[in-house]
C-alpha cells in the first residue's frame, strides 16, 4: 500500500510504530509496545507477546483495530493459559485454554474445546465434541458442537447454533440464525433467534423468548417474560410464559398453555381470520385462560 500500512491478509505483516500510534492506543499500552518492539513488530508476534505478558485485553484491542488474517494455525492439540490468534485455528485433538481463547478467523477442533473464560471466533466455531466456556461464547458465523454447548455467560452467533446434546448459557442467547439442541435448551437471559428454535427436550428462558420463525420443543417451553414466534409454537409438554404469548400461526401443547397474570394469549397473528381453522389452531389439555385469537380445538396434544 502506498501509505505503508500493513495488509490484513498477510499473516506475517509488520505493524510500525507510526501505524500503531495512529490507532490511538492507551498510553500504557503504547509504552509497552515501544519497550518491547521499538519501531515495530510482526502482527502475530505482538499478539503473542501481549498475551505472554498478561495483557490479553491489549491483544484483543490490537486484533479489533487491525482485523483478521488468512493465516491458519494447525495443531495436534492446544493447551495454553490464553490465546489470541489473528487467523484461524484448526486442532486435530482437544482445546484446553485456562483463560480467553480468541481467533480473528474460525476455530475448529476434532475433539472438545474448553476455556476458563470466553471463546470468541471471527468466523465459524465448530467443535466435534463438547464446547464449554466459563464466560461468553461468540462467533461471527455458526456455533456447532457434536456434543453439548455450555457457556457461563451469554452465547451470540452471526449464524446458527447447533448442539447434539444440551445447549446452555448463563446469560442471553442471541442468534442471527436458528438454534438447534438435541436435548434441552436453557438460557439465564433473553433468548432471541432470527430464525427457528428447535429442541428435543425442554426450552427454558429466564427472560423473554422470541423466534423470527417457529418454536418446536419435544418437552415443555417456559420463559419468564413474553413468548413470541413469527410462525407457530409447538411443545410436547406445557407452554408457560410470565407475560404474553404470541404466535403468528398455530399454538399446540401436549399439556397446558398459560400466560402471566393479566396477560393474553394470541395465535394466528400472521394469518387471515378465515384461515384460522387450518393455520391458527390452538390445542392444549384445556382451553387456555386469556385466549384472544386463534381457533381452539377440544382435542389436546400435538
Amino acid at each position: 500500500m502506498s501509505d505503508g500500512a500493513p495488509t490484513p491478509d498477510d499473516g506475517g505483516m509488520d505493524l510500525t510504530r507510526h501505524f500503531v500510534r495512529a490507532k490511538n492506543p492507551c498510553a500504557d499500552g503504547f509504552r509497552w509496545f515501544l519497550r518491547r518492539f521499538r519501531e515495530g513488530g510482526n502482527y502475530q508476534e505482538l499478539l503473542d507477546a501481549l498475551v505472554a505478558d498478561g495483557r490479553v485485553n491489549d491483544a484483543c484491542w490490537l486484533l479489533d483495530r487491525f482485523g483478521p488474517t488468512e493465516t491458519v494455525l494447525a495443531l495436534d492439540s492446544l493447551d495454553a493459559e490464553a490465546m489470541v490468534f489473528a487467523g484461524s485455528i484448526e486442532v486435530r485433538g482437544n482445546i484446553d485454554v485456562g483463560g480467553l481463547l480468541r481467533a480473528g478467523g474460525s476455530i475448529r477442533a476434532d475433539g472438545g474445546a474448553r476455556a476458563g473464560e470466553s471463546i470468541v471466533a471471527g468466523g465459524d466455531l465448530r467443535i466435534a465434541g463438547n464446547l464449554y466456556a466459563g464466560g461468553n461464547i461468540a462467533a461471527a458465523g455458526d456455533i456447532r458442537a457434536g456434543w453439548g454447548i455450555e457457556a457461563g455467560g451469554g452465547i451470540a452467533g452471526g449464524g446458527d447454533a447447533r448442539a447434539g446434546w444440551d445447549l446452555r448459557c448463563g446469560g442471553a442467547l442471541t442468534l442471527s440464525g436458528a438454534a438447534f439442541a438435541g436435548q434441552d435448551l436453557v438460557a439465564g437471559g433473553e433468548i432471541r433467534c432470527a430464525k427457528s428454535l428447535h429442541a428435543g427436550g425442554n426450552v427454558v428462558g429466564e427472560a423473554g423468548l422470541r423466534a423470527g420463525n417457529g418454536i418446536d420443543a419435544g418437552g415443555g417451553i417456559r420463559c419468564a417474560q413474553h413468548l413470541e414466534a413469527g410462525w407457530g409454537i409447538r411443545a410436547g409438554g406445557d407452554i408457560v410464559a410470565g407475560a404474553a404469548i404470541r404466535a403468528g400461526e398455530s399454538l399446540l401443547a401436549g399439556g397446558e398453555v398459560a400466560a402471566g397474570a393479566g396477560y393474553a394469549i394470541f395465535a394466528g397473528l400472521s394469518v387471515r381470520t378465515d384461515a384460522w381453522e387450518s393455520s391458527a389452531r390452538v390445542a392444549a389439555r384445556a382451553r387456555p385462560q386469556g385466549l384472544l385469537s386463534g381457533c381452539w380445538q377440544e382435542a389436546g396434544g400435538r
